[in-house]
């Protein structure tokens, strides 16, 4: 299960570089993981590039599996050939849109197996009721956003209407902007929020319990899907990506 570093170079686009995509290689197959940064222009085109050349069985995204029709829909506002993106759903509809052949999976929480780590962690550590107050709200805020994409799912193929939970997030840069520019602007991005988020101390907090879950629980589900033959290519939030890559390459 050795990291390649050789494939993102392998890639004549600044968008994609080890900061952002890593190939585990394993018996089954590949296992391309592509960090991102949500709705940005330079992520969409990355996800984009490295579907269309590595055409993988199994596209794992980092969605709950019931907001998956929901995305599907997206993913069919125009077609493979135009080069435009889906209105809606950013890269994970891109991705959908990119690799429309692949077995797609919803990874991330909520799920029951999410849900059974998460309290049986939050009984073994003890923690107080406060604290696990503050995950159990944030777990159902997660579980009604999830519920709101199945709603919006099912809405949207009833009616004429596309429904569109939650809002888009808009950046200084633009679809048709330079592939150098993409690259320059999510890097900066990135770096200021990484910045902003080292500046917290997060040790013990509600936050921590339920993305170490969620991360845990994403691990297991690829180590499952990378189990049966042929190329996986993973599409997740880049704060998610080394801790990724460490605990698959274990």
């Amino acid at each position: 299960m050795d990291e390649s570093p050789s494939f993102p170079e392998s890639f004549d686009d600044p968008r994609i570089t080890p900061q952002f995509c890593r190939r585990l290689a394993g018996d089954a197959g590949d296992l391309v993981l592509l960090g991102v940064v949500h709705d940005h222009p330079a992520s969409i085109a990355r996800v984009e590039r490295v579907l269309e050349r590595v055409g993988p069985e199994t596209l794992a995204l980092e969605l709950p599996p019931v907001a998956m029709p929901l995305y599907r829909v997206y993913a069919r506002d125009g077609d493979a050939a135009d080069p435009t993106p889906p209105r809606f759903g950013g890269e994970m509809s891109a991705a959908i849109r990119a690799a429309p052949d692949a077995d797609h999976v919803g990874i991330d929480a909520p799920n029951w197996s999410f849900l059974r780590r998460l309290v049986a962690r939050l009984v073994a550590d003890r923690v107080s009721p406060a604290t696990a107050r503050r995950v159990l709200s944030s777990v159902g805020g997660a579980t009604r956003e999830a519920l709101a994409c199945r709603v919006a799912a099912t809405l949207t193929h009833a009616t004429s209407m596309t429904v569109v939970p939650g809002e888009q997030v808009e950046y200084d840069c633009e679809p048709d902007d330079s592939p150098e520019q993409q690259a320059a602007h999510e890097r900066s991005h990135v770096a200021g929020v990484q910045a902003l988020l080292g500046s917290v101390e997060t040790d013990g907090s509600a936050l921590t319990y339920r993305d170490d879950t969620r991360e845990h629980c994403m691990v297991e589900r690829l180590e499952a899907i990378r189990s049966e033959p042929g190329d996986v290519v993973a599409v997740v939030g880049v704060d998610h990506l080394e801790r990724l890559v460490t605990d698959l390459s274990a």
